[in-house]
């Protein structure tokens, strides 16, 4: 079975989707090595969605939707809910590798056992490029902030509809195909960690290094976990300098690196209020069957904006996060 990261080299499309995937409840989600995904429910359907670190809003596709995308994923039937309700709003939201458009409408959603009431989630019309992913929609576990589609988030619906006992979440990203991925609500297990829990009240990077030389965020910077991503991804300069460091190759927009260096290669150190995370080779190198890639990319910067990087799945593969929205912290600790 190809992964979502091969499936989508093969059109082209990966740098593009990783671009824009840039807190108990347990409920165990497909992994599919790269990314996580689980069923959400209403009266009658069932969707595989993506759960997004990086984004707010739900939307899955509609009976109405007659793009190309619409017809190889699961589609919301409004008929079949007694509970759904529809609103005149309509939201558009454009990807630089996608798009899509539809309305807002309101229903009972459930994840598992939880069930949010009155639920908005956006319906899509017209969809292009997601043809070759493996989700019907995105289910965003973001802060709630003004959205294209412009409604309150499910965490935070179950959350003041009770349903949920503390504003938390967490992530179990699984390393091995064959296991699942977690992702718990309302507290954490931590037959699932190591050790203690490390929190951090944003986070904030002190510096990346490799063989103790600090190769990237000499002064600090900013760092994003994002379970929408699998890569590492940060602005050109470092990035590049991580590469030549690695001795990877430009091959159009992946690169390539020898699989013999990956036993010798030093691991990256991300440096997180004062406590090290390695990242070592063998997870910032993906190996397929006849070659080997960095998971390093670049991540576009707007003009005059921080050092940011994205904490991809490559690193939550070695670390349960744990966002704590109450207290607007996250925490860390070594996977099990």
């Amino acid at each position: 079975m190809k992964t979502m990261r091969e499936t989508l080299r093969e059109r082209n499309l990966l740098t593009d989707f990783s671009e824009e995937h840039p807190y108990s409840l347990s409920q165990n989600a497909t992994n599919d090595q790269n990314i996580i995904y689980h069923p959400l429910r209403n009266y009658k359907d069932e969707f595989q969605v993506l759960f997004d670190t990086g984004s707010s809003g739900l939307w899955v596709p509609s009976i109405y939707c007659h793009s190309p995308s619409c017809y190889k994923h699961k589609s919301f039937i409004p008929q079949n809910s007694s509970t759904f309700q529809a609103t005149n709003q309509i939201f558009s939201i454009k990807y630089s590798f996608a798009m899509i458009n539809g309305y807002l409408g309101y229903d009972t959603v459930r994840i598992g056992k939880m069930v949010s009431v009155a639920q908005p989630f956006g319906l899509s019309l017209k969809e292009f490029g997601f043809e070759a992913l493996p989700f019907d929609g995105i289910l965003g576990l973001d802060y709630p902030r003004p959205t294209v589609i412009g409604a309150t988030p499910v965490f935070d619906n179950l959350r003041k509809q009770g349903v949920i006992s503390e504003p938390v979440f967490a992530f179990y990203v699984s390393s091995q195909q064959e296991n699942r991925s977690v992702v718990m609500f309302g507290g954490v297990d931590r037959a699932y960690y190591k050790g203690e829990l490390n929190w951090v009240p944003v986070s904030e990077v002190g510096n990346i290094s490799m063989n103790r030389t600090v190769v990237a965020c000499k002064h600090g910077c900013q760092a994003l976990l994002d379970t929408g991503t699998s890569l590492l991804r940060g602005p050109r300069g470092p990035v590049s300098k991580i590469q030549n460091l690695i001795h990877a190759r430009p091959i159009g927009h992946e690169h390539l690196v020898s699989c013999q260096t990956i036993g010798t290669l030093p691991p990256v150190v991300f440096t997180i209020n004062g406590i090290d995370y390695p990242v070592p080779a063998q997870a910032y190198i993906q190996s397929l069957s006849s070659s080997c890639l960095s998971n390093f990319y670049v991540r576009p910067q707007r003009v005059n904006e921080s050092e940011t990087w994205i904490l991809g799945d490559v690193f939550l593969k070695l670390y349960f996060s744990v966002f704590d929205r109450g207290n607007n912290r996250i925490g860390l600790a070594p996977a099990v």
